[in-house]
């Protein structure tokens, strides 16, 4: 049995980690609220935009002049898993998630003959992926705080991302993310992003022709010229979002969850000392009367 002074030692430590998951299951709770109104608030125009996107490339035949971000490589060999996780830890089970999921598609995709690539925005996803398929990845970003990345940066990875594609380095990319429902629920998510998927869309698309003849100026392949690379640009910011609403919910969730783990280890070890000291007490009272019986 451990010593009185180890398990009060155990105690003191037990409820110092206490207040700091406590103190981090608040600040949590502060973020969350503000990362959650992003999230929902940048959703009604990332989905807009993919309809608006599908709706005008439905009225043109796609061939040699289309933009590639629609047309493609005509080829569906090479596939880049873009895998946007955070840089920081402490998040339950938030960028593990993403990452089994990720992992999954990447065996079905190997499974069926399909080359795949990683490219990792967040230091925790590319540490998962990297046991497994070291030799998969091409390139990794850290983007720091999600709560702090700005339409810019996710600009700046988009920006790379159709380079790589210009440059031939892969035929289709899809986005893993976390997409934000409850404090409690984080739904890990794939979404093709390039080139545009159309077939997912098609029942979206129908609700901004149906009612009127649109006619467009320029014509379609000029405006989905302009809007192809900003639909990349939007759907990354808006994982951005959604992934920092789920991580402060995953955090809340996990840091109160380790709260209530440390009160009931604090009982168990608080039990634990009463009774050795009681025991202690009463080896002494024993000594004592059998060294006054002794006289």
């Amino acid at each position: 049995m451990a010593s009185l002074k180890a398990l009060k030692i155990r105690i003191g430590s037990v409820k110092s980690t206490q207040k700091i998951t406590k103190a981090m299951k608040m600040v949590a709770a502060a973020k969350l609220r503000r990362a959650q109104e992003a999230a929902e608030a940048g959703r009604p125009y990332a989905v807009r935009l993919e309809k608006v996107v599908a709706s005008i490339a439905s009225t043109i035949t796609v061939g040699p002049n289309s933009p590639r971000l629609l047309a493609g490589t005509g080829k569906d060999q090479v596939h880049l898993f873009v895998v946007a996780t955070s840089d920081k830890g402490l998040a339950g089970a938030f960028n593990t998630n993403i990452a089994r999921l990720a992992r999954r598609r990447a065996a079905e995709m190997i499974a069926a003959g399909k080359t795949v690539k990683f490219y990792t925005i967040g230091r925790k996803g590319r540490a998962v992926l990297d046991r497994q398929y070291r030799d998969l990845m091409i390139h990794g970003i850290e983007p720091g705080a999600l709560d702090k990345l700005r339409f810019a940066d996710a600009r700046g990875y988009a920006d790379d991302l159709i380079a790589r594609f210009e440059a031939g380095e892969f035929d289709v990319a899809h986005l893993f993310y976390s997409n934000f429902k409850s404090v409690l629920t984080q739904e890990p998510t794939e979404q093709q992003v390039i080139p545009v998927k159309l077939s997912s869309q098609a029942s979206g698309s129908s609700n901004l022709t149906s009612d009127a003849a649109v006619e467009y100026e320029p014509d379609e392949e000029e405006i989905l010229a302009d809007l192809l690379p900003r639909n990349v640009a939007i759907q990354l910011f808006r994982a951005m979002r959604e992934n920092s609403a789920s991580e402060q919910g995953s955090k809340m969730t996990a840091m109160d969850n380790a709260t209530r783990n440390a009160g009931d280890l604090i009982k168990r070890l608080s039990i634990q000392y009463n009774r050795a000291r009681q025991a202690a007490i009463t080896t002494e009272l024993v000594e004592i009367i059998s060294g006054a019986e002794a006289l």
